[in-house]
């Protein structure tokens, strides 16, 4: 019975495995490669930084804080109860003589009211209250979603660096297996009398910079992989594979700006407004209605010394005239602030607008630049051949074809370069704009 061999790589924390799969019952199988075949993507480390990132913690702290404020707004509606009591001594009271009858009250005097009112009308101000809470969660939320946005970036720059050391080490690897071809061909010369020991010696020092190089990518690699782990919270190693994106460029058109600093300015405005609500609000009269009921001496009766029990009830009116005196200038100082909020935000849009184009030539100079690349390998490949040919002919130092294979190995990691830059370019376009 013949076996398929596959190698399959765990997305996060990745170990290489074989999986024989029978012929006869390999569809089956088949069927679940998809789900432990998927690559690491950028997108997936971006998701697991926020998630893994210590203040999103807030986001449920800002909402059970908005919750608990919207629910004290609302009690505002609720019926208000007050107790007071009070005991004077007074230095004179009330003497009435009816009839010859005198009648006084007695100088000291006590009183215990219990009061409750309920709002019928209070000119808004509950409405703009519960209207300025929310608002202000609203900047609290914004203000987090920026913080965390800026995560994105740091996420970009270590997911890419990996991605380009890894090409890098694929490059340093292709160049080790070239300079040993070569090294085994110039010992012939040796051999043959064309070549001599510093021809070899040339080459070995070639081979010892690529294998310090190796150690070098290799050990940036892992440092870069353990600050990735750290950000994401998954187990990601040098084992670990990265998915290189597919770029769509034509979903680049579309340049329309959705960063969180958008919405943190319109929540600011939104709150000033509430502000200004809160204002108008409270310079308007308030009606009510109220009840008393209480225990005096007296109560209600002036002339009477006994402790005697009452109660009150009616409709009230309060008018706070006294705060129209600085309304205009309130609402004015309000009106300013929204006014800076809007210069913050219109300077903001500038200064992404002029990021965005300057990105958008940055991407079409780098897919130029690498359209010509695969011509440069190709000639620096003929001319290397060229060298090989000459110092087998004896016409050539090998000094000269060491730095014709190195020509053509800077130009295969120049082109790695460019690639990996231009798919950056795009991400640093993608997240100026949160597309």
């Amino acid at each position: 019975m013949m076996y398929i061999r596959k190698t399959v790589q765990i997305k996060a924390n990745i170990i290489p495995f074989k999986v024989p799969i029978a012929i006869g019952i390999g569809i089956g199988v088949l069927l679940f490669l998809p789900f432990f075949a998927q690559a690491l993507t950028v997108e997936t480390c971006q998701e697991k930084a926020r998630a893994n990132y210590p203040m999103v913690k807030q986001y449920n702290l800002i909402e059970q804080t908005a919750d608990y404020n919207l629910s004290n707004a609302n009690k505002g509606y609720l019926p208000q109860l007050t107790l007071s009591a009070k005991g004077t001594l007074q230095s004179e009271a009330i003497t009435i003589t009816v009839a010859g009858n005198k009648m006084a009250q007695d100088k000291d005097q006590y009183q215990a009211v219990l009061e409750a009112s309920q709002v019928i009308w209070d000119g808004g101000v509950i409405k703009a209250q519960k209207q300025i809470n929310s608002a202000g969660s609203e900047i609290e939320k914004q203000k987090l979603e920026v913080d965390l946005f800026a995560l994105n970036e740091r996420v970009n720059q270590l997911f890419f660096g990996i991605l380009l050391l890894n090409e890098q080490a694929k490059q340093n690897e292709l160049l080790q297996n070239e300079l040993l071809v070569n090294y085994n061909r110039v010992s012939d010369y040796v051999q043959n009398g064309v070549a001599n020991q510093a021809d070899i010696d040339a080459i070995k020092v070639e081979q010892l910079n690529a294998i310090q190089r190796e150690t070098e990518l290799k050990s940036t690699s892992i440092s870069y992989c353990i600050m990735l782990s750290t950000l994401t919270g998954l187990v990601i190693n040098d084992t670990t594979e990265l998915s290189m994106p597919i770029i769509n460029f034509s979903l680049l058109n579309d340049t329309t700006n959705h960063r969180p600093e958008i919405g943190l300015f319109e929540a600011q405005n939104k709150l000033y407004e509430s502000q200004k609500s809160l204002l108008n609000a409270g310079n308007l009269p308030k009606i009510g209605l109220f009840a008393q009921a209480g225990v005096g001496k007296p109560g209600l009766n002036m002339l009477s010394n006994a402790l005697s029990d009452f109660y009150i009830g009616g409709v009230r009116l309060s008018w706070n005239i006294s705060g129209y005196y600085t309304q205009k200038n309130n609402i004015n100082k309000l009106e300013i602030n929204k006014k800076t909020v809007d210069i913050q935000k219109e300077t903001f849009l500038f200064n992404t607008d002029l990021k965005t184009k300057q990105q958008q030539t940055e991407i079409e100079k780098l897919q130029t630049i690498i359209s010509n690349d695969d011509e440069i390998i190709r000639l620096r490949g003929n001319i290397k051949n060229s060298a090989t040919a000459k110092v087998e002919n004896g016409t050539l130092a090998v000094s000269e074809l060491i730095r014709e294979i190195n020509a053509e190995n800077l130009a295969r990691q120049v082109k790695s370069l460019h690639e990996i830059q231009l798919i950056m370019s795009v991400y640093q376009l993608k997240n100026n704009i949160n597309h």
